[in-house]
């Protein structure tokens, strides 16, 4: 889980100082967080990346303004991280350019190729359907499931209440189990003896 804000505040006053150490450390730390939470929320590698670099180079320049014990690197970083992948999705959507081809490949621990074809396929649904959620949904179900935030965490990142993160959780749950449970249902009904020819 996230380092203690002890810690960051350190990390930061070092990182102020331009200390090249300090840099390594933030990237090395903080990095693998940011970037899932952009993957998951725009599908595409390369964007997740641009967003989790332009994130840390935000932390890199507030550095020598960081007041220690104000605000917790962690949420500061979710916060920047996310207000630039909804700049990111509105103005693919304005460009009419949302595509979610790049699919993230689970790593090779070498099972049989039907089981990794079968998980891949899983995996494939599961981000497809993520995808299709609306974006406050998508939002909420990344945040606390995948990033593993609490609610509370959670619900300040997206200002709302605690009682609306829940809400927009369980609709993305229910989205999700409808979906999922569509995309396994055979996509025509099998014939039978009678219709046969």
């Amino acid at each position: 889980m996230a380092e203690s804000n002890g810690t960051d505040d350190e990390l930061l006053l070092r990182l102020g100082r331009n200390e090249a150490s300090a840099a390594r450390e933030l990237v090395s730390r903080k990095l693998p967080r940011i970037l899932a939470l952009a993957q998951r929320l725009l599908g595409q590698r390369g964007e997740a990346e641009d967003v989790a670099q332009e994130t840390l180079v935000r932390a890199w320049k507030q550095a020598p303004h960081w007041r220690p014990g104000e605000a917790r690197l962690d949420t500061w970083l979710h916060r920047v991280a996310l207000n630039l992948c909804r700049d990111r999705l509105r103005s693919a959507r304005t460009r009419h350019e949302q595509t979610m081809d790049e699919m993230p490949e689970p790593p090779d621990t070498a099972p049989p190729p039907d089981e990794r074809l079968d998980r891949l396929q899983g995996a494939e649904r599961v981000a497809a359907a993520l995808a299709r959620l609306p974006a406050r949904q998508r939002e909420a179900l990344v945040l606390h499931y995948y990033q593993e935030l609490p609610q509370a965490d959670a619900a300040a990142l997206m200002d709302i209440s605690v009682d609306a993160l829940e809400s927009l959780l369980a609709r993305a749950r229910r989205t999700l189990r409808a979906q999922l449970v569509d995309a396994t249902r055979p996509s025509c009904p099998p014939s039978s003896p009678d219709t046969a020819p």
